[in-house]
């Protein structure tokens, strides 16, 4: 006599014919109707299906929304994170951070082209948004510019720790020069989630200004990432 936790071999191949039912409802409703006729969970069951081409992924992907907050969150969670939930292995942590590279070289490659970036603000926005949001410490970040504001070069200038990051204004326009840029975009995020400047802040930026200036070396802009939102120096006037 069989236990009753075990299935027999019709049950289970039902369970695997609705599996494969409801993949294939799901990859045709995507194709069909959009991305946004999919929740979350449905969305991220599909980015699941190549790292676990058998068995019913939508507990795991319920699971991860619930822990990470969205979509978004679960892309952008770290692998130490991702690795700490149940069911969650290499492939599975392999596939969410593939989503995650090619949207970060989809934007890097909508600011490296010879539109000027201020014409691509909310392109560089989400660029930093999601390279830069849930970073577990600052970051200091400088877009070195053309004189037509064509991106050279992206840099992370500098790491530091949870609420501070050592920046030094003489290294910024020694390597603006070295690379003949005019103009910079400077960016850095508050791993609270608070975009507010401190006045550490706002000191900097004044630093900077003034050490750039008598290099003709322009500052458009200083902006700070939260969580889901930022703070433009420029557009509060503090540039």
């Amino acid at each position: 006599m069989k236990k009753a936790t075990e299935q027999s071999p019709s049950t289970a191949s039902a369970g695997q014919d609705f599996q494969s039912g409801h993949r294939s409802r799901l990859r045709d409703r995507f194709l069909e109707r959009g991305s946004d006729s999919l929740a979350d969970y449905e969305l991220l069951e599909m980015a699941l299906f190549a790292a676990k081409p058998r068995g019913d992924v939508k507990p795991l992907a319920r699971m991860l929304i619930k822990e990470f907050g969205s979509f978004a969150g679960v892309i952008r969670a770290t692998p130490q994170a991702l690795r700490a939930m149940d069911g969650v292995g290499d492939a599975v942590i392999a596939s969410l951070k593939v989503i995650e590279a090619s949207c970060v070289r989809i934007l890097s490659n909508d600011l490296h082209t010879d539109r000027p970036i201020i014409n691509s603000w909310s392109s560089l926005l989400d660029y930093c948004q999601l390279t830069m949001s849930h970073q577990p410490r600052e970051e200091f970040r400088v877009f070195f510019l053309t004189s037509k504001n064509t991106l050279i070069k992206d840099e992370v200038q500098h790491t530091g720790t949870i609420d501070h990051t050592p920046v030094y204004p003489r290294e910024i326009v020694k390597r603006a020069l070295e690379l003949g840029a005019v103009s910079l975009i400077l960016a850095h995020n508050h791993p609270s989630g608070d975009p507010s400047p401190s006045k550490t802040d706002i000191d900097l930026t004044k630093m900077l200004a003034d050490a750039a200036r008598p290099f003709n070396i322009r500052i458009h802009d200083h902006v700070i990432i939260g969580k889901n939102k930022h703070y433009s120096f420029k557009q509060f006037g503090l540039l």
